[in-house]
């Protein structure tokens, strides 16, 4: 099935390489030529009309039978499968069945919810694995799908005319709302900025205090209840009328831009500020952030809007479960941070024609490995805290297999290893340890004096020759997409070693490097703006 002839000649092209293409399906009518090239490559050449009618046909001299199909559906038939990012290599088929999406559906009305007489405007891709489950709990409570474009603008523009109660969104899409706001008080300046920057700490430090007594922040442990109230009552109770007095003056501006039935929105396909999400809490509009995986079809949790828990993605939906294990597969208690796996009907059959990556990915026991560091609450909620598995995820939902950008990276004289980092950034940083010689040699070329090779590091000659090389390397003409480009980098003057950074095999411990430069990683980024 392709859209139009456009996308038709693409696929002609590979004619020989697909031997069992018989038919195809255009939704736009086809031009001569495709006609011509259909016939003389053996395809025949439908358009969707044609199918409609041949439909109707069919139905007229076999009724009953499209009803007695249906009926032979199982709920382990297969629903679909997914392929994920596949810029490493052979893209993995994550297989799904009518099951592992509807079992989801038992629970999420609950904490997503919404009314036959209500609309969620949507600005993501219909293709996506998140949209498609958005989809999906709109419909089966009887609520209106909107579409929209993620453009300033057109989305604000049909807010005032759609009027939605909902909004599933990437974390993008929630801090270009939060750093408008933000621009447009700076651009005001004088008393009003002045009065924003108070009412917004103000604000901040009554909700930081409100979930602390009414118990809605992640709980590792004993949170001494009793005691908040006795140390925290009289704060929050003078704070109150404060709070109350920036939600008419200020907020209530923010809020009005979403409309008067707004009553949540959900952030997923990457994590959510902190920043962004206190704004949000404090100015009132309620944004629950979830999580989820292509492989457990794809939501695994959300904040439920009607109590969100801050700081968390909720707990696992009901029939599935959820666990923290260490290194050595020891499971951890709460407030302990490990690997989470999570085991339930949700999760795929295994992955296409690849029994080797399922048997990896899912134990005797059913547990899938998600590749993601978290911490459990002591109520069960999940905490993230980063990834081990290769894949970053950009703020706007890209995919992105570091892996390539890497070798790249590494082919320049001047690299010695590099590592490509971004997770939950608005674009890819680099850390790259350079080879010493090398740049000791081009030093000596360029007459550049320096005391001592942190020194040289830092001078920004090198500093532009390494930008050079690095926007020379991973650009379009080698293959690389826009949000694969590298736009801060930091160069470190110690080699990577055993046991720290790699392992015993001397791969590389992304997440050990994560921690260990940590401080380098904020300053790159906070730097980038």
């Amino acid at each position: 099935v392709a859209e139009n002839s456009a996308q038709f000649k693409k696929i002609v092209k590979f004619r020989d390489e697909l031997p069992q293409l018989k038919e195809m399906i255009l939704f736009d009518a086809p031009q001569q030529d495709d006609l011509e090239s259909a016939r003389a490559h053996n395809i025949t050449l439908y358009t969707f009309d044609q199918i409609i009618e041949k439909g109707k046909a069919f139905r007229a001299a076999h009724p009953g039978a499209v009803e007695a199909e249906l009926d032979k559906g199982r709920k382990e038939d297969i629903a679909c499968i997914i392929f994920t990012s596949g810029t490493t290599g052979e893209p993995k088929g994550v297989i799904l069945t009518h099951e592992n999406f509807t079992l989801q559906l038992e629970e999420l009305p609950e904490r997503i919810t919404i009314k036959p007489n209500q609309s969620c405007l949507s600005v993501l891709p219909v293709w996506h694995a998140y949209e498609r489950a958005c989809e999906y709990v709109v419909m089966i409570q009887g609520g209106a799908l909107a579409y929209s474009k993620p453009i300033g603008s057109i989305m604000l523009a049909d807010f005032v005319s759609i009027n939605p109660t909902l909004f599933p969104a990437v974390p993008r899409v929630f801090e270009a709302v939060y750093q408008g706001v933000q621009r447009a008080m700076r651009k005001t300046g004088g008393v009003v900025y002045v009065l924003f920057k108070f009412f917004v700490a103000s604000g901040n430090l009554h909700s930081k205090i409100d979930r602390r007594l009414f118990r809605k922040t992640a709980r590792f442990g004993n949170d001494h209840i009793i005691l908040s109230w006795i140390l925290l009552f009289i704060p929050w109770l003078l704070l109150c009328p404060v709070k109350a007095l920036g939600s008419v003056i200020v907020f209530k501006k923010v809020r009005a831009k979403l409309g008067n039935r707004f009553y949540g929105g959900i952030s997923g396909g990457g994590a959510l500020s902190p920043d962004t999400d206190s704004f949000f809490w404090t100015a009132g509009v309620n944004v629950v952030e979830g999580y989820g995986i292509t492989e457990a079809a794809p939501i695994i949790s959300v904040r439920p809007i009607k109590r969100p828990i801050y700081g968390t993605v909720g707990a696992v939906l009901r029939g599935m479960e959820a666990r923290v294990v260490d290194e050595q597969g020891n499971v951890l208690p709460p407030g302990k941070k490990g690997v989470l796996h999570v085991r339930g009907k949700m999760v795929m059959q295994g992955y296409y024609k690849r029994d080797d990556l399922t048997q990896k990915a899912i134990d005797k026991d059913g547990w899938f490995d998600t590749g993601d560091i978290a911490i459990l609450t002591v109520d069960n909620e999940i905490v993230l805290r980063g990834r081990i598995k290769d894949t970053i995820v950009l703020r706007g939902g890209e995919n992105i297999e570091p892996l390539p950008i890497e070798m790249k990276l590494n082919e320049l004289p001047v690299v010695a290893r590099s590592v490509v980092v971004g997770q939950d950034q608005r674009a890819l940083g680099a850390l790259i340890v350079p080879e010493k010689d090398e740049v000791l040699a081009f030093a000596d070329q360029r007459g550049i004096t320096y005391s001592t090779y942190e020194e040289l590091l830092g001078n920004k000659v090198v500093k532009d020759m390494f930008n050079h090389e690095i926007q020379g390397a991973i650009c379009a003409k080698n293959g690389f997409r826009l949000f694969e480009r590298i736009s801060q980098f930091t160069l470190l003057s110690e080699e990577f070693q055993v046991g720290k950074e790699l392992s015993a095999k001397q791969d590389i411990s992304r997440y050990k490097i994560a921690e260990i430069y940590a401080k380098e990683i904020k300053v790159m980024f906070k730097n980038a703006g």
